[in-house]
């Protein structure tokens, strides 16, 4: 069965959602809090490339969505680092 997928139409939200996938997996794939901290710090370095994009146009679609998801995982990367500080 094939699954049909939403596209946000942007050059800039593929490369980095390509990225953002990669680190989200070593995070997945670490075994402690620190070593989890240390890639959610670099997931934050990436998701901030969508967030300070300069052909952000806040009446797009792509872009609202692109914002959206890009908070999301904004926010799960600060909940990870906050762990450390537990640890």
């Amino acid at each position: 069965m094939r699954e049909d997928k939403a596209r946000i139409d942007c050059s800039t939200f593929q490369k980095q959602e390509s990225m953002i996938k990669d680190i989200t997996a070593k995070i997945n794939q670490a075994r402690g809090v620190l070593e989890k901290a240390r890639f959610a710090e670099e997931l934050q370095k990436e998701i901030n490339v969508l967030l300070s994009c300069q052909d952000y146009d806040d009446k797009g679609l792509d872009c609202n969505n692109c914002h959206f998801i890009a908070n999301l995982h904004k926010k799960t990367a600060n909940l990870i680092i906050k762990t450390r500080k537990l640890a």
